[in-house]
């Protein structure tokens, strides 16, 4: 593979089409489709591409946890690079692609934390070690080394063992709110479909987007 030329590399994108006919003016129920379609088909369907702003623009993948009343949500380390991203810059951006689909969405939007109870009952439906390893790590500080890590994940599994593991103050989710979605269909000879949804008031304005 080192030896190859990337630029050599290509696929044929014809799995599928994005007509307005059949996208209708509701992004959520266009994204309610899509996603189930993308469970069904990919490994990883959930995940997706948060990006945020500041002095340091940042990308990393999170899993999508619940869509609900038009918000996305997810949830993470509040005291995190990405959790102090948001509480410095809420405007984010999601990337969803599903390249079984060969699809993908864009969504922009503002991050708000959804409420302490929420976090709590969600923290408490996690796998007991997923809850011990919110405990374990301080997300993004440094380490000396791995063995610092497990060695601290140890001790608080046997503090918490046969107990319940309370959520971290610094733990919870956040629920992004989007002002603008766009669908992206693979098409072949590089014409894809793009179909942009901008929240106008109550309503949404659709455009097509040349690819």
């Amino acid at each position: 593979m080192a030896d190859k030329d990337v630029r050599d590399i290509r696929r044929t994108y014809d799995h599928d089409v994005l007509l307005e006919e059949d996208a209708g003016m509701d992004p959520f129920a266009l994204f309610s489709r899509w996603f189930d379609q993308a469970l069904a088909s990919e490994m990883e369907g959930t995940a997706m591409t948060l990006s945020t702003g500041g002095e340091h623009p940042s990308s990393r993948t999170v899993l999508l946890k619940e869509f609900r009343n038009g918000e996305f949500v997810f949830f993470t380390n509040y005291a995190s690079q990405k959790g102090q991203a948001i509480s410095n810059h809420p405007n984010v951006s999601l990337l969803f692609f599903w390249q079984t689909l060969q699809r993908q969405v864009r969504i922009q939007g503002q991050a708000t934390k959804v409420s302490e109870q929420e976090s709590v009952d969600y923290f408490q439906s996690r796998p007991f070690e997923s809850q011990i390893g919110a405990l374990a790590s301080h997300q993004s500080d440094a380490l000396v080394n791995r063995e610092e890590l497990d060695q601290r994940y140890e001790d608080l599994l046997e503090v918490y063992r046969n107990k319940t593991v309370p959520k971290p103050d610094h733990w919870g989710g956040y629920a992004v709110i989007p002002e603008r979605i766009e669908f992206w269909q693979g098409r072949p000879s590089r014409l894809h479909d793009r179909l942009l949804y901008i929240k106008s008031g109550n309503n949404w304005q659709r455009k097509r987007l040349s690819p």
